[in-house]
């Protein structure tokens, strides 16, 4: 998922203390001849408070070893956010399927104004003070998956003035 994107920086595991936060555990059925065969698909989140966050799927016939698996597949995927003073740079929209993520800054205090799986995102990238809107499909999947196409758009003014080529100043005043 993270190829398409320019400005993305991968982080490696070691040496973070990450939290993970289970966003949804999902029964699923396969029918076979001799009846119907339960197994459970669990997406967690992962993040260190501090900019750094992974999503991860794990797929077992128990609970707890889906939880495992996809909290070793979010280790896999971990990736640097910009925030500033516990908010965005900029707002920004995202897409993934039928789900469509609007994020937007919020001044200091406005605490995290998201539902569900956008809210385990967010808090476990460590943004305190933000905005969002859902819209589209509520499969947490999908909305995990967009919440992530609209962090992995964000770039920070220090980015920008060095992909211009021009100083910090200039980006602001033009």
């Amino acid at each position: 998922m993270m190829q398409g994107y320019k400005n993305v920086e991968r982080v490696k595991p070691s040496g973070l203390e990450l939290v993970d936060r289970l966003v949804g555990v999902q029964r699923v059925t396969k029918v076979t001849k001799g009846g119907r065969a339960f197994g459970f698909s669990a997406i967690v989140v992962v993040g260190n408070g501090d900019g750094v966050v992974g999503h991860g799927l794990g797929k077992s016939k128990d609970v707890s070893s889906a939880i495992a698996k996809a909290v070793e597949d979010a280790k896999k995927n971990l990736v640097r956010i910009p925030i500033i003073d516990s908010t965005l740079p900029h707002e920004q929209k995202g897409k993934f399927g039928g789900a469509k993520v609007f994020i937007k800054p919020a001044s200091h205090g406005t605490g995290v104004i998201a539902g569900g799986a956008v809210r385990a995102v967010l808090e476990s990238v460590g943004i305190h003070d933000v905005l969002s809107k859902s819209q589209g499909s509520s499969n947490p999947h999908n909305v995990v998956k967009a919440t992530f196409d609209a962090l992995l758009q964000l770039r920070s003014a220090a980015t920008i003035a060095k992909q211009r080529g021009v100083s910090l100043e200039k980006v602001f005043n033009g």
